[in-house]
């Protein structure tokens, strides 16, 4: 309900009466006006003509749309800070402190904190602030040692050891950027890299409690270790193949190598295969179940197995020339301990590091000290808040009203030589300017819907000259011709920027424009009609023509010497008018046809008393426009804008109409400038118009009338 307490202003625009914003007390009281008496309900966070940030700020859930809650939360919110609320009304781009309101705790606080942005711009407290100063936050906490974002960087302490471990957890987990443009560590980065320290250490200590165990090789464990795990998959497929030989003794020749295989390589040079190679078995099966380390080996593991024989058979075996299942289980069980340990391995990240730092690390144990400055970094964050909720102080002042105009009331869209928020620019197109025109995120979507608003709408692609990127748009023509608009023809694009972008037409929704071109709609369309039977009787006849010309030719070489033959036949034959009777009789029965039709309707038209020729070709008018111009009367009256606006995520809560008269003003027509000079010396125009064409065919639509008429019983003769 409308509040009581409060008098509030209407005016009548588009047909529907809308709240006039005109004082702060308006804004005051805003959240006391009906929601039923407000244009819009939601509108889009993106793709508007107002900064997205301070959008951003107004959708209070993030949900990507502003609804009416979260517009009289902005208003009210910036109401009690300000001394004057009116100062909204003026949009201005500069802000000064003095404009807070000190009665309240929280305007107390931003302007403190507007105290501190000031002076670290270098500014003074009675100059002005705008968004580019409250904004730039890596400017605003530039050199300062906290500024409440949690992160603390090396300007946060003057301890070397200190700013040694902050670089230290940045190289091992990379860092995270604060608000003043450094690179620092969160209170979790801090307290998760000692615990990987000390996790390495506990690991580390293991291998060193147990160093026999863990290390059979001592310092040379690792690589005997990597040396076993290189050849412990053949040599297992070796035993498993020993096995079963003894299993079946008769699969021996299955278990080895299989001649076929090297012949498919045995032509290549076989350098070149070893990896294919080393797929064969590792050696041949024998009784012995045994593997000789030296000889019979494929050739493609002969390294690998003579460097295992080596660094690992010779220091844990006895015997180094043959390998037995024995032995190999034996190796097995010696690297158990030493495999089992790196499995548990923890504390992998601070590994680069080095054990010796990781030590140090823990036993300085300067956790403590680093946290804080945690602390203290915490101990400003209400401050920093405060310093970031200035910019959004600023950028209601500046902003806001724009959004309540196109909010609340279409003010901007209303009011002659403003753009609404929703209007991405101007189109140039056709010797016209389209001020209507929006953004399209979903073409398919958003033509469903605006095919509703009864606006004659083309969709463009456009492509921007300076960036390159893409976008589609929608104009709505509301004044001249559409003559010449078909989809694929160029047009150009000024966004509110002044930037140019190429445009091109993909999809037209058509709609009336007037009711004068509603009237000359259908002899368009006959006209067009014609054009395209005629285009589509000559393509055809064209087509005929060269099919009967291709197969003359084929034909060409097989009659060329008949018709050598005949040649002088034919030229001294006589004119055979036989030949051309039928096409002349049906060139004569259509001719005659015609005659007759125009001689009736002529001798009909001229039967009629001379008062009744122009009411009989009056009425012929109205009988073939009439129809166009009552449908394009009815379109035009309901002619809306919410459609568009609501196949963009808009939900628009009254009628936005769009008249005939206020439709002229969002398409201009070309105009020459007031008291240009025009040279009517044409050299290609035509000097003298022949009348005689234009009164045969007033004559001809007079006889038509006529005709018709008589047809419809309205007016008689004999």
């Amino acid at each position: 309900m409308v509040s009581n307490t409060h008098s509030w202003s209407f005016s009548t625009v588009g047909g529907v009466k809308r709240v006039n914003l005109e004082s702060g007390q308006d804004l005051a009281h805003l959240a006391d006006l009906d929601p039923k008496l407000w244009t819009a309900l939601s509108c889009p966070v993106s793709d508007l003509e107002i900064d997205k940030d301070t959008l951003a700020l107004v959708d209070a859930d993030k949900d990507g749309q502003i609804r009416v809650p979260e517009v009289i939360a902005a208003v009210n919110w910036l109401v009690a800070l300000l001394n004057s609320p009116n100062d909204i009304l003026k949009q201005q781009e500069e802000f000064y402190i003095s404009a807070i309101n000190n009665n309240t705790e929280e305007g107390k606080k931003l302007k403190d904190s507007a105290k501190v942005i000031l002076k670290n711009l270098g500014k003074n407290e009675g100059d002005a602030l705008c968004v580019a100063d409250t904004s730039n936050f890596t400017k605003i906490f530039e050199g300062t040692a906290f500024n409440g974002d949690g992160i603390i960087t090396e300007d946060s302490t003057t301890n070397d050891a200190l700013i040694t471990i902050i670089h230290e957890i940045i190289s091992v987990f990379g860092g995270k950027p604060d608000r003043g443009g450094k690179t620092g560590i969160d209170l979790e980065m801090l307290q998760r890299f000692y615990l990987e320290c000390s996790n390495y250490c506990a690991w580390q200590n293991k291998a060193k409690n147990n160093n026999v165990i863990i290390h059979p090789l001592g310092n040379e464990t690792a690589e005997a270790y990597a040396l076993f795990n290189t050849v412990k998959d053949k040599i297992d497929d070796y035993f498993v193949r020993c096995k079963l030989a003894d299993y079946d003794n008769t699969a021996i020749a299955s278990l080895n190598l299989q001649t076929a295989k090297v012949d498919s390589i045995s032509d290549k040079n076989l350098a070149n295969c070893l990896n294919e190679i080393s797929q064969y078995p590792l050696a041949k099966v024998n009784n012995l179940n045994a593997l000789n380390l030296s000889t019979g080996l494929n050739p493609a593991w002969e390294l690998p197995i003579a460097s295992f024989k080596e660094k690992v058979c010779a220091p844990l075996l006895n015997n180094t020339e043959t390998l037995t299942e024995k032995d190999w289980l034996i190796i097995k069980q010696r690297f158990a301990d030493y495999s089992n340990w790196l499995a548990e391995k923890e504390g992998e990240m601070v590994e680069p590091l080095g054990l010796d730092r990781i030590n140090t690390l823990i036993n300085e144990n300067r956790l403590a000290e680093i946290e804080l400055l945690f602390t203290e970094e915490q101990k400003l964050e209400n401050e920093a808040n405060n310093i970031i909720k200035v910019d959004q102080l600023v950028r209601y002042n500046r902003d806001l009203f724009t959004l309540l105009k196109n909010f609340v009331t279409f003010y901007d869209f209303y009011q002659p030589g403003n753009k609404a928020i929703f209007q991405a620019g101007t189109l140039y197109l056709d010797q016209r300017s389209c001020d209507l025109c929006i953004k399209v995120k979903d073409l398919s979507k958003h033509a469903l819907l605006a095919s509703f608003s009864g606006i004659y709408l083309i969709y463009l692609d456009c492509t921007s000259k300076a960036t390159n990127e893409k976008m589609t748009i929608v104009a709505g023509l509301t004044n001249g011709d559409i003559d010449n608009l078909i989809v694929g023809r160029n047009a150009m694009f000024y966004d509110r920027k002044g930037l140019d972008w190429d445009a091109t037409i993909i999809k037209i929704i058509e709609n009336p424009i007037s009711i004068r071109q509603a009237f000359f709609s259908p002899y368009r369309k006959l006209y067009r009609f014609i054009e395209e039977q005629i285009n589509k009787m000559a393509s055809a006849e064209d087509e005929k023509m060269n099919a009967k010309l291709k197969k003359a030719m084929d034909e060409l070489p097989e009659k060329e010497e008949e018709e050598d033959k005949e040649k002088s036949t034919k030229e001294n034959a006589p004119f055979d008018i036989g030949k051309f009777v039928g096409i002349f009789a049906a060139i004569g029965l259509a001719v005659g046809a015609i005659g007759t039709v125009i001689a009736s309707i002529i001798s009909g038209f001229l039967k009629l008393t001379w008062w009744k020729m122009p009411i009989a070709f009056a009425a012929l008018l109205i009988v073939i426009s009439g129809p166009a111009m009552i449908i394009a009367f009815l379109k035009l009256r309901k002619r809306s804008l919410a459609p568009l606006l609501e196949a963009n995520g808009w939900a628009i809560n009254s009628s936005v109409k769009i008249n005939i008269h206020f439709g002229k003003l969002l398409t201009h027509l070309a105009e020459l400038p007031h008291g240009a000079k025009i040279n009517f010396n044409d050299p290609f125009n035509q000097k003298k118009f022949p009348l005689w064409p234009f009164l045969a065919f007033m004559a001809l639509m007079a006889c038509l009338a006529a005709y018709l008429l008589n047809k419809m019983g309205i007016v008689h003769w004999h």
